[in-house]
């Protein structure tokens, strides 16, 4: 086992908006959260781009980490009293709860995807790099710092640990949900989290739900459901990250075709060559450095790059249609024909965004068992859908969503191409 830092003399308190208060005892976490690589999380955004859809959502990865920090400690409080919960891993689990999004970059999924970059593999790096979270970790022992980092990427021994904070009940998904909906000013996410903690228990390999606390689930399930389709896959959101994808993939065919920047792009050379990214480099990316090369790209000579910067900046999204499926074919040769024929590259302007989703499945756990467990008055642990009928109404009910994405502003002020601009302008209307 590991040697604790013990406590701090007094408690530290940050106000929340969404918890009201967090509560800091341990000597761990209070330096933890004072080192560099966690402080960076003020500078990036928890959900994205999704500011430019809910004008609120302006909180940052600092804000919910703290938050899962703070579940994660109420809910070791509502275990202590159960044999299954070893309380010597209570530092280890809240760390881990601390710490499992300090890998992640600017505008995270939407900067993933363009550059397959995967902030799980940073947060291993910074967690057992040479920084200063690490020495921080390293303190309490040997092994230490490589336990937590086994908890966050699922690897860890302690199924219960691992399920605490990555399942379809975990302490992190709990912050998010009360969180981003708090911020984007909806109710969707918004759950009993009191209740939900008071009927959670802890089992040999994973939390486990009182008998009695279905219908709680059943109320979170559904805001859960409500939030991805309402808040996180947006269309104006997806929009904006179509649009954040354009403008990094542009800069990079640029580069790589010898176009010389007006200002060389130094903190994405790393990426745009190709090479094995140093842990140094990528802690020096957050949104503040993406947004000052945006803006710097506006002034380019290029002009699609600047006008793609231009739109982001200033908001000027791509517009989205529902083709109906018959005739989205149809739809999308003649949009790439007025494209082509006015000179705007569809690689970039011309997008298909496909979206499908299960409303029980958002997302799957990594534990021996997926589901969400009851632990019914005779002991036996039976999976939610089997006793819930609400549940089971929606476990195979997929929804599928597909959207058309392009410039409607280029294409309805087109002065030299009557027949495509009239042909536009009945798209739109649906006739």
């Amino acid at each position: 086992m590991y040697t604790s830092r013990g406590q701090l003399s007094g408690s530290k308190v940050f106000k929340d908006p969404v918890h009201r208060y967090i509560y800091v005892y341990d000597h761990l976490i209070w330096e933890l959260i004072n080192t560099k690589e966690f402080q960076r999380l003020r500078r990036i955004k928890q959900l994205g781009t999704s500011f430019l859809t809910f004008h609120g959502a302006e909180h940052t990865r600092f804000h919910h980490s703290l938050g899962v920090y703070e579940i994660a400690r109420q809910l070791i409080d509502q275990f202590h009293e159960y044999p299954e919960w070893d309380d010597r891993n209570r530092e280890l689990l809240l760390a881990a709860a601390l710490l499992h999004d300090v890998g992640h970059g600017p505008f995270s999924h939407a900067f993933e995807h363009v550059f397959s970059v995967r902030h799980e593999v940073w947060t291993e790096r910074i967690i057992l790099g040479d920084t200063e979270v690490n020495k921080v970790l390293s303190e309490m022992g040997i092994g230490f710092p490589e336990e937590v980092a086994a908890i966050i990427n699922k690897t860890h021994p302690n199924r219960l640990l691992v399920n605490m904070l990555s399942s379809q009940l975990d302490v992190d998904r709990m912050d998010y949900l009360l969180r981003d909906a708090h911020f984007a000013g909806v109710s969707y996410g918004k759950f009993d989290l009191e209740r939900m903690l008071r009927v959670l228990r802890p089992d040999e390999d994973q939390v486990v739900v009182k008998q009695s606390g279905m219908h709680t689930i059943e109320d979170y399930i559904m805001r859960r459901y409500q939030m991805y389709w309402q808040v996180y896959l947006h269309p104006a959101t997806r929009s904006s990250d179509l649009l954040l994808k354009a403008v990094l993939e542009r800069a990079q065919e640029l580069y790589e075709s010898g176009y010389t920047f007006n200002m060389e792009p130094r903190h994405f050379l790393p990426i745009f060559n190709r090479e094995d990214m140093t842990l140094a480099h990528y802690l020096k990316l957050d949104e503040t450095v993406v947004y000052f090369y945006f803006q710097e790209w506006m002034e380019e000579a290029d002009p699609i790059l600047a006008d793609l910067a231009s739109r982001f900046v200033n908001r000027r999204l791509l517009k989205y249609k529902n083709f109906p499926e018959a005739s989205r074919v149809r739809y999308m040769d003649r949009l790439r024909q007025t494209m082509e024929t006015i000179g705007l590259p569809t690689r970039y302007y011309l997008l298909e965004d496909q979206l499908s989703q299960l409303p029980y499945d958002l997302y799957k756990g990594h534990g021996n068992y997926e589901g969400i467990l009851l632990q019914m008055n005779d002991g036996e642990r039976r999976e939610i859908s089997e006793v819930s009928m609400l549940v089971q109404s929606i476990l195979n009910s997929r929804q599928s969503d597909e959207k058309i994405y392009y410039p409607e502003d280029v294409l309805l002020n087109l002065k030299d191409h009557a027949s495509e601009k009239s042909w536009m302008l009945s798209t739109l209307r649906g006739d």
